[in-house]
């Protein structure tokens, strides 16, 4: 199992390493969701993911969910083909957070 780490790289900018995986999103990172408070905007690349599944692509709508709740502008950069795939299934690839990513 990959550890999944969430490191702010510059305020408002982070990155997300590891899998995105139901083996490694636990309570901890639900806990994570911490970062949300007290920004503006959100930055989240996730160039370092190494693999995902679906577990992956519900993080990231938690992620969305509370960034509204907190009125926190959210978008994602680097987004891996198969968590692409995944909100395509969705839908959810029409979505303003998946808007400016190049297939």
């Amino acid at each position: 199992m990959s550890k999944l780490t969430l490191t702010e790289q510059a305020p408002g900018h982070f990155t997300v390493e590891g899998c995105l995986t139901f083996a490694s999103i636990d309570k901890q990172t639900l806990q994570s969701f911490k970062f949300l408070k007290g920004m503006d905007s959100i930055c989240i690349d996730l160039a370092k993911v190494k693999t995902t599944d679906s577990a992956g692509l519900a993080l990231m709508i938690e992620w969305i969910r509370l960034s509204r709740m907190g009125r926190v502008k959210l978008s994602f950069k680097n987004i891996p083909s198969q968590l692409l795939a995944l909100a395509k299934l969705s839908g959810f690839d029409e979505t303003e957070y998946f808007a400016n990513h190049t297939h």
